[in-house]
């Protein structure tokens, strides 16, 4: 290439109006956080949660103790590290030396180390429920091993407990490495009961304040998502209101189909595939597309 060319480039690159609204400034002299590391801490994770499944040949039953607490050890180092980039990645002071944010990070990483017991207990649900939920699964350890849906939930179960504990940015990162390796785009604020199954999964999409009660099925292709933003006085979407669905328990949601706003989808419905539903669900109901659209057929 010409280097006059280059030349002129660089200098279009380096203008301040070509890079103001994305420059990225460090906080305290600290990087971003790392997606590499944040895999890392999965892959830990998955390690801990599954135990003979992943994290190759060093574990067995004589020597779990130790493998696990040695692998504890290691998320909590790693995590820590990324979670105070996050902070510091929102950091309002900007001097150097601050220790808030370290201080922050050591706190709630220590607090998310006492969840791993219960978020086991969730993705142990949701092994068994992918078993149960399809016909193809020969076992439960055929669905940890092999399923998307066994992949995207531990992201989101470990998600969820670092958003619940205020953690900015990780939560998000940790979310969207899931979706970009499933096609499975869950919010991690999402609240999510136990036995929850995504049965192929490709093309889901949950949104932030959705509540999916317990024992819950999905198809492929199904949205949970907002009807509409409510705006502010400056026109900008307010942030944070409840604005997805709630699909209580024992609910089936088939292929393509699309659950928009704060409705809520009664107790053991099944809603058909390809269904556009903006309206409540009574208990108990069966949706489908009919002659006339939508019709909702209650027992």
């Amino acid at each position: 290439m010409n280097s006059k060319k280059i030349v002129k480039i660089v200098e279009e690159l380096c203008s301040k109006d070509s890079y103001s609204k994305i420059y990225f400034k460090r906080n305290h002299n600290i990087p971003m956080p790392s997606i590499e590391e944040l895999n890392d801490v999965i892959k830990l994770m998955r390690s801990i949660l599954f135990p003979g499944y992943f994290g190759g040949s060093e574990w067995a039953i004589d020597s779990q103790k130790y493998y696990i607490g040695a692998t504890l050890d290691a998320v909590a180092k790693k995590l820590k590290e990324q979670v105070l980039r996050g902070y510091c990645f929102f950091c309002e002071t900007q001097e150097e030396g601050c220790t808030k944010c370290a201080s922050k990070a050591n706190e709630v990483v220590d607090k998310f180390i006492d969840t791993i017991p219960h978020i086991r207990h969730m993705v142990a649900t949701d092994a068994v429920a992918a078993y149960e939920g399809d016909p193809a699964a020969r076992s439960a350890s055929e669905a940890i091993f092999c399923y998307p849906s066994i992949r995207a939930l531990t992201n989101h179960r470990t998600a969820h407990e670092l958003n619940k504990l205020g953690v900015p940015l990780i939560p998000r990162i940790i979310s969207e490495s899931a979706h970009s390796e499933t096609g499975i785009d869950i919010h991690p604020g999402a609240q999510i009961g136990e036995k929850f199954f995504m049965d192929h999964g490709t093309g889901i999409v949950i949104g932030e304040t959705t509540i999916i009660g317990e024992n819950v099925r999905l198809y492929q292709g199904v949205t949970l998502g907002a009807k509409s933003f409510p705006l502010d006085e400056t026109g900008h979407p307010i942030k944070g209101i409840p604005r997805h669905p709630i699909v209580e328990d024992d609910v089936i949601i088939y292929a393509g189909a699309t659950v928009l706003g704060r409705i809520t989808i009664g107790k053991a419905s099944t809603i058909g595939g390809n269904v556009w539903l903006t309206d409540p669900v009574p208990a108990g109901s069966r949706v489908v597309l009919g002659e006339k659209g939508v019709e909702i057929k209650t027992k």
